[in-house]
């Protein structure tokens, strides 16, 4: 298939666009490559598939010298003409929408950046398809949208009517909108919750990053709520074959939910400990409160991915902040 990868400068964009090239897709990747956080990190990530930051200006296409088959172009979600001037041109059969503003706690002080792009955005990526017939959407949800339900673990048939940030509230209001244009149109959507992933070239802002970082940097790391949180941490590579799934699996209903999530939820001072020795360093720990827009846990259930996508977890922590922990020491070549 021809697929659009839009965030293919992101975390699990990146991954995902390698993914798909290797098993015999062709890719069109777009991203705006914004300042949320460090750039140098996303134009790594390109660079290291093929497309080289010299070569990368707004609008234009940049053919990968590495991967055969990937086509980047830098491209903003809110720029409705140029994008439904790509959809014009490239007859995608399939799009998969990971590009998004992320983070909670970012949402809580630039709330008009979440609107623009995860809802804006979307609308625009929605009408797209709609205008261009596309066989099927599959995009990013977030473990965020069950905000502070109290039943564990989180099912896809739970209620999702109290977000507690406005980047949950976005998400989930991507799932109506999915529906709307699914039951309107016709057009296939299939949301996927992803649950706190984690792995090499990952996103600086998530917690597992900032503790290396600081630990690097002989600097204390901040644990919230003491230490009191169960995260259901789910490895990259884990994650990018239950995109793959979903992308295969075009809903009978022609609308579905999934959770992506490791089902096996860890402490947080447990997780730390397993990172102190994949860095072989000790942490300087500072214990806090609760922040606003968090929740204590999370979990996922999977049985009904397990059973429509035939999508299993099977990375451990101990492996996956292994493997993250060599790229980190390798990628910021710390002493």
């Amino acid at each position: 298939m021809k697929i659009l990868v839009t965030g293919a400068a992101g975390f699990i964009g990146f991954y995902l666009v390698e993914k798909l090239i290797s098993i015999g897709h062709s890719i069109v990747g777009i991203d705006n490559i914004n300042d949320y956080y460090d750039t140098n990190l996303k134009y790594s990530r390109l660079s290291h598939s093929g497309v080289k930051q010299t070569e990368i200006q707004y609008g234009k296409k940049v053919n990968s010298s590495a991967i055969s088959g990937y086509i980047f172009i830098k491209l903003d979600l809110t720029d409705r003409e140029g994008l439904f001037s790509l959809f014009a041109e490239e007859h995608f059969d399939c799009v998969c929408n990971l590009a998004a503003q992320a983070g909670v706690r970012y949402s809580l002080e630039n709330p008009y950046t979440y609107i623009d792009s995860n809802i804006n955005g979307f609308l625009n990526v929605l009408e797209a398809c709609k205008l261009h017939g596309i066989q099927h959407l599959v995009y990013a949800s977030s473990s965020s949208v069950y905000g502070i339900n109290e039943k564990v673990p989180f099912a896809v048939t739970d209620t999702v009517d109290h977000p507690v940030s406005l980047y949950a509230a976005t998400k989930r209001s991507n799932e109506l909108m999915a529906y709307t244009y699914s039951h309107l149109f016709g057009i296939p959507c299939t949301g996927l919750r992803f649950f706190t992933v984690y792995g090499p070239w990952g996103r600086p802002d998530m917690a597992y990053y900032k503790f290396a970082y600081a630990i690097f940097n002989n600097k204390p790391i901040e644990i919230y709520n003491n230490g009191d949180m169960l995260r259901d941490f789910t490895y990259i590579d884990d994650i990018v074959e239950g995109i793959t799934a979903a992308i295969n699996h075009i809903p009978s209903n022609k609308f579905a939910i999934y959770n992506l999530g490791n089902n096996r939820p860890e402490k947080l001072t447990d997780f730390i400990d397993v990172l102190e020795n994949a860095l072989v360093r000790k942490a300087e720990k500072v214990y806090l409160g609760m922040q606003a827009g968090d929740v204590p846990v999370t979990m996922a259930d999977i049985e009904i991915t397990q059973r429509e996508l035939g999508w299993q977890p099977k990375t451990s922590i101990a492996d996956g902040l292994k493997l993250f922990a060599d790229w980190f020491i390798s990628y910021y070549k710390s002493p």
